[in-house]
């Protein structure tokens, strides 16, 4: 039980990361499925899908994965700023990839988002680690 302990503790970020990267996929999903359940098109579904579940990534993040420890407003922004340009970045890559998969391959767009969506959180992990929520380690060391 001890080992166990230790573990979570080691890895307790990429633990953390792993959970809201996955409910954040979730979001992902759920919103890129209803809007298009509701018949918008695979264009307006990704974008509102990747906005909401940005949004969240950053307050989960921000809060229990990398526990920023960023004050004052324009700190704040400056770091939510960073955040988004930096899953803008990875957010078109991810459209690319979904885009490759239906229009070139001619497969279903549900599956190629899935694809893209693991992409998305393994790159934004790297991102969010070594460019975004610096501040905390370096306090630390």
């Amino acid at each position: 039980m001890r080992a166990v302990i230790e573990i979570v503790r080691k890895y307790r970020i990429q633990i953390m990361y792993l959970i809201f990267g996955g409910l954040t996929t979730v979001v992902n999903i759920v919103v890129y499925t209803g809007a298009r359940w509701s018949h918008l098109s695979i264009n307006i579904a990704y974008i509102l899908a990747w906005i909401l579940s940005v949004l969240f990534a950053y307050l989960t993040n921000r809060k229990w994965v990398f526990d920023s420890q960023t004050t004052g407003l324009a700190n704040i922004l400056l770091e939510m700023v960073k955040f988004f340009f930096a899953r803008l970045a990875t957010g078109v890559v991810g459209y690319l990839i979904l885009l490759f998969g239906v229009h070139v391959l001619h497969q279903n767009d549900m599956i190629w988002n899935i694809i893209q969506n693991i992409f998305v959180i393994v790159s934004n992990y790297v991102l969010s680690k070594l460019m975004i929520f610096r501040l905390k380690e370096k306090i630390e060391k």
